[in-house]
């Protein structure tokens, strides 16, 4: 996975400005992810890439599009120091990985990264670096493709045990 690194205190308007917020289509919000932040990372990201920042990622707003963008883009996790809480649970809520890693700093762009989250560490260019726990239940919702997705699931449960 490649990473598209940022500094401190990136808020959800430079993830996705403000005037695209008629949009809900996760794929047409990636068109405009980071515009006149970083305008490559519309164009260039892929599938799998990973998002690393410094401290209180996602400040600003309470938008779900930040996430969703990022989403559409193919990122599957962002890595940072610190995260407004707002964009953690709505990271979480819509599907895309967040990781609390105390030395995000030694993250560069470009580098190649691979996550182990059972093993609580993330993997850079050979370099392990920790990542704080992420709650079995986040987890679960990040996994089934977020907080909707992982009601219907239990929705699901529950009625065939039931019958």
């Amino acid at each position: 996975m490649r990473v598209w690194k940022f500094g401190d205190d990136i808020d959800t308007d430079a993830i996705i400005p403000g005037r695209f917020l008629t949009i809900y289509d996760p794929a047409e919000l990636a068109k405009h992810a980071f515009e006149g932040t970083r305008d490559e990372f519309a164009r260039e990201a892929r599938e799998g890439d990973v998002v690393a920042a410094g401290t209180n990622f996602g400040c600003g707003s309470s938008r779900e599009h930040a996430p969703l963008a990022l989403l559409g883009a193919g990122v599957k996790a962002v890595v940072a120091k610190s995260f407004a809480r707002i964009f953690y649970r709505n990271a979480v809520n819509t599907g895309l990985l967040p990781l609390v890693c105390p030395e995000a700093d030694a993250i560069r762009d470009g580098d190649t990264v691979s996550v182990d989250i059972a093993a609580g560490y993330i993997e850079v260019d050979g370099r392990r670096l920790a990542v704080e726990p992420v709650p079995w239940f986040m987890k679960e919702i990040v996994d089934a493709g977020g907080l909707v997705a992982y009601a219907k699931n239990l929705d699901e449960v529950k009625t065939c045990s039931t019958e």
